[in-house]
């Protein structure tokens, strides 16, 4: 089913929402865009940590000199009012900016800025069974972009076309996804997804510093993995770690928390999910899928049902 899509102010016919093909987004990748689920929990309809995502989006709009002209508070409010038109209880929500039409070169300074919010249906990213059993995934022959080549800060639609490559090579080889290295070969991210090692009970990460985006998912994980009493630490590490590890798992907005069961065909831990993996994935889906929300990461759908009551395992958390 198609839905209407939020463009530039008012909710329009999903068929009329059209760019032109000499807008500057399509010769030249100028877009800045989000990520962003709603989850039909246990006490109704949510969408996960929306004033984070808002907020980067227009950070990312900011490094690229892209003037928004609505405020956070307002693309908040039109994400709502499209979930609410399209009668979901559950989906995957995309705001997009991009720089439309105008003098066609490089400069896109005078070009228009168009903003755009639709959604739809999305399941589990890498397949429903991967939640438990884990994907196969390879070292990617492309790396991460430098620093001070692409502001890695910045979730961009051009900074995508690096992801591309990696994502159809890993599906060419008969694999889920794949994990890209800086370019001084150190552990980075997947295509779209942010990399997790364990080790020893230790849950490692690559350091912004690599070029990674800051994944809003990546940050929520790390703080139920400390909440847990697991030390978790930003660390350069070499490629080698990850045929070592005792577990290892992506998350991202897409791919939530799924395991990864083998690199290049190195068999990780017992080659399924692992302990410490299910504990971390158990406690993330205990808020989106049954609101036990003692952080407040939860925007509500219908405003009456905001109000929080912890459970006993989400107090522990408190």
């Amino acid at each position: 089913m198609k839905h209407d899509i939020w463009f530039n102010g008012k909710l329009v016919p999903y068929e009329e929402a059209t760019i032109h093909v000499l807008s500057h987004v399509v010769h030249y990748g100028s877009s800045v865009f989000e990520g962003i689920r709603c989850y039909n929990t246990e006490r109704g309809s949510a969408v996960f940590r929306l004033p984070e995502h808002m907020r980067r989006l227009v950070d990312s709009a900011k490094i690229y000199r892209m003037e928004i002209p609505y405020s956070q508070e307002t693309l908040e409010a039109a994400s709502l009012e499209t979930i609410r038109n399209s009668g979901l209880e559950a989906c995957y929500i995309r705001p997009v900016v991009f720089r439309g039409t105008g003098k066609m070169g490089v400069n896109p300074l005078n070009n228009s800025v168009e903003t755009v919010i639709a959604v739809w249906e999305w399941g589990a990213y890498l397949g429903e069974e991967a939640l438990a059993e884990g994907v196969d995934v390879e070292v990617a022959s492309w790396n991460r972009m430098a620093p001070n080549t692409f502001p890695a800060l910045a979730k961009a639609g051009g900074n995508y076309l690096n992801a591309a490559l990696v994502k159809m090579n890993a599906l060419k080889n008969g694999k889920m996804e794949g994990i890209m290295l800086s370019t001084d070969g150190f552990l980075a991210e997947g295509s779209g997804e942010n990399l997790f090692l364990v080790r020893d009970g230790k849950i490692y990460t690559a350091p912004v510093g690599l070029s990674i985006l800051p994944g809003i998912t990546r940050d929520a994980i790390v703080t139920l993995a400390r909440e847990r009493g697991y030390t978790v630490e930003e660390k350069l590490l070499p490629r080698e770690a990850l045929y070592i590890a005792d577990e290892l798992f992506f998350t991202g907005t897409a791919a939530e928390v799924t395991p990864i069961r083998s690199v290049d065909h190195y068999q990780i831990g017992e080659g399924r999910r692992g302990p410490i993996t299910e504990e971390l994935q158990e406690a993330f889906f205990d808020v989106v899928h049954r609101g036990n929300d003692p952080h407040g990461w939860l925007t509500f759908i219908d405003e009456s049902e905001k109000e929080f009551e912890p459970t006993a395992a989400a107090a522990l958390a408190l």
